[in-house]
């Protein structure tokens, strides 16, 4: 854990700081937030996607459900109050406070198949949202069948009155944050997104910030 003077600043969710980490650029992270702990994510740059999945941090077979999610919000796009469900429509988490209004839970991961298939064969070689899920989810005994339909925090995914989707420039901006709260313990699985191929990144991914507090 690595806590600097301006940690309890930068958390939107005031409380005593339990973790403080930066994730690299294109790069993995998980954690498990216990119940009541708020995990805050900044966009250190700016215009940075952060893929993110859910699970109940004792049983992985209990994860977020994007249908479940919209469903019960009736709203594609998550904001402040939005509840991350499971399949059942129990909480796992809840968007607690936000500084840029609009997450995307349709847009899905990027893969080395579908960089292949959107961007041509030269793309194959380059590292992609799966491959960080899979090197991550791996340490908590996850593989290809626990991946599902992810959020996309920061990604600016509209949908058009035909229901076509685009991928365009972010709402996000240098130090915007969002909080989510636990409501049970939940393992939090992220992949920094290393799409250089569309606008989610600004073409030039960049690390964020993982601040998790706990109220006294």
């Amino acid at each position: 854990m690595t806590i600097t003077a301006d940690t309890a600043d930068l958390a939107l969710v005031p409380g005593r700081v339990v973790l403080d980490e930066i994730v690299g650029l294109r790069g993995p992270w998980s954690a498990v937030v216990v119940a009541g702990d708020v995990l805050t994510i900044v966009d250190l740059h700016g215009n940075q996607a952060v893929d993110t999945l859910v699970y109940d941090a004792a049983d992985h077979t209990r994860r977020y459900s994007a249908a479940a999610t919209v469903a019960a919000q009736q709203n594609l796009f998550l904001s402040t109050g939005s509840v991350l469900r499971d399949a059942d429509g129990e909480p796992l988490m809840t968007l607690v406070a936000d500084e840029v209004g609009n997450h995307d839970t349709v847009g899905g991961a990027c893969s080395q198949e579908s960089n292949t298939l959107r961007y041509g064969h030269h793309t194959k070689h380059q590292h992609a949202c799966v491959e960080n899920f899979l090197i991550e989810g791996a340490k908590w005994g996850l593989g290809k069948r626990d991946l599902v339909s992810n959020i996309n925090f920061f990604m600016n995914v509209p949908v058009e009155a035909d229901g076509t989707l685009g991928i365009v420039d972010g709402l996000s901006a240098p130090g915007k944050r969002l909080a989510i709260r636990a409501e049970r313990d939940v393992l939090v699985l992220v992949s920094n997104c290393p799409q250089i191929n569309n606008p989610c990144n600004g073409f030039d991914p960049t690390p964020v910030r993982m601040i998790v507090t706990r109220g006294e």
